[in-house]
């Protein structure tokens, strides 16, 4: 007899299950997976109260996984400990996997800690995870211990080692993963040369970023990309410019996050008639509808180069006009020319589209008190309080002998603050003696 899905639900709960319906139901379930029926799946196996078999559930958690569904996967995970399944080690590394990619890294963190023999698939999973959710600093160190526990890492270990110190521009601790990659005779592959070329690009050092590139034995649009984004990123605008004709020349063609960097380029470098015509050649010859960010980004270019009537009637005209990155990108733009009837303008609209942005209230108050506004400053910080607007405590860190000291604003927890609060009162004091005069629009 065939099995159905309501016959899969009409057995009473004390009834139960031989093994061939277990096994028709695990075949059912299989199927709506391959049928792209993910959630009929679902709801079937979180109505019963069976012990499905762990290859069932192992397909059920990937295709989680593979479609990002992660409220469906826990739904699964829950499903299990309902019925007392105890996952073995390839489902717990599943697990791991998805609770890291969702987010939820203490979920991550405790399910990693209860796999008896763990592989390099779950340390990977939990090191990627730290470093997603913006703990860099505890990524690297669980890369040490996974080390220290003898695993050798692979490309999907590197890839995460790299983007964690490019974040916290860890350039010695970099260096030290790439030469343990060429150690390892890890291959040589796209995403690990993309991440690798963007720590060194973001830690300064675009010799080497560059290195890599031309050392690299496969060139695609994404490697491309980043040694333009690196070279963007560090100001050399020319560099950038020679990169993104040489690559055309080779016959690649650009993507959206390439003009993205070309554009953010020319407006770096303020050059306004360049910027508007990759702009229109992203249209034109590539056929790449602009984005909201490559609107930005034309904006803050004619903003910074003084244009700002041109940019308010690019952003008036633009399909983006009911976003609030448009708006901040003019802000900025009117904070540095010290227009404040654009400014207000601005301020204005964007407040309406993201009332909640704290960093705006922050730039519009900073560009009154460069002016002397001292009126409007205190009028900012008011509307800040009765909207329940707090500014997140900014962030900075340094990297002495291998150890990130991280500080918040204000913060003296750490145990040489006494000492740290007297240096920085000394250098304010030479800067002064100097006749360093300091920029409030920041």
């Amino acid at each position: 007899m065939r099995l159905t899905p309501l016959k899969c639900l009409s057995f009473s709960h004390k009834q139960i299950p031989n093994n061939f319906f277990l096994f028709r139901l695990g075949e059912k379930l299989k199927g709506f997976c391959y049928s792209g029926r993910l959630k009929e799946a679902l709801d079937i196996l979180c109505n019963s109260r069976w012990q499905l078999d762990s290859q069932t559930y192992s397909l059920l958690l990937q295709e989680c996984i593979f479609r990002n569904e992660f409220d469906k996967g826990k739904r699964i995970h829950s499903q299990m400990l309902a019925v007392g399944f105890e996952p073995d080690q390839y489902l717990q590394t599943k697990l791991v996997i998805l609770y890291a990619k969702n987010g939820d890294i203490e979920t991550a963190h405790n399910l990693f800690d209860k796999i008896p023999e763990r592989n390099l698939v779950s340390w990977n999973a939990l090191i990627s995870g730290y470093v997603q959710k913006g703990l860099e600093t505890v990524g690297l160190e669980f890369y040490y211990r996974m080390r220290r526990n003898g695993f050798v890492p692979d490309q999907f270990t590197f890839s995460s080692v790299f983007r964690a110190c490019a974040t916290l521009a860890t350039l010695e601790q970099g260096k030290q993963a790439h030469c343990v990659m060429i150690k390892s005779h890890v291959k040589d592959n796209v995403v690990v040369n993309s991440a690798l070329m963007d720590m060194y690009f973001k830690c300064s050092s675009p010799f080497d970023g560059h290195l890599v590139f031309d050392k690299a034995l496969e060139r695609n649009v994404v490697t491309w990309t980043s040694l333009i984004s690196g070279y963007g990123q560090n100001g050399r605008v020319k560099e950038v410019l020679e990169c993104f004709n040489k690559m055309i020349e080779e016959g690649f063609k650009p993507n959206y996050v390439t003009f993205l960097a070309v554009l953010s380029a020319c407006s770096y470098g303020g050059l306004v008639t360049e910027g508007r015509r990759y702009f229109c050649s992203m249209t034109q010859e590539y056929g790449i509808k602009p984005r909201l960010k490559h609107y930005a980004a034309i904006v803050d270019l004619l903003g910074r180069a003084g244009r700002l009537k041109e940019a308010y009637e690019l952003v008036q005209s633009s399909p983006c006009e009911k976003h609030s990155v448009v708006w901040g990108a003019l802000l900025g733009a009117c904070r540095i020319h010290g227009d404040l009837d654009m400014v207000e303008l601005a301020a204005k609209r964007f407040f309406e589209l993201e009332p909640e942005n704290s960093g705006r209230y922050v730039v519009l108050s900073n560009t009154y008190a460069a002016n002397g506004l001292w009126k409007n400053v205190k009028a900012v910080r008011e509307a800040m309080r009765e909207s329940g607007v707090k500014k997140e405590p900014a962030c900075s860190w340094i990297e002495i002998r291998r150890e990130v000291h991280t500080f918040l604003v204000g913060e003296k927890s750490h145990k040489q603050s006494e000492q740290i609060y007297e240096m920085i009162f000394e250098l304010t004091c030479i800067l002064k003696d100097a006749g360093y005069v300091p920029d409030l629009c920041c």
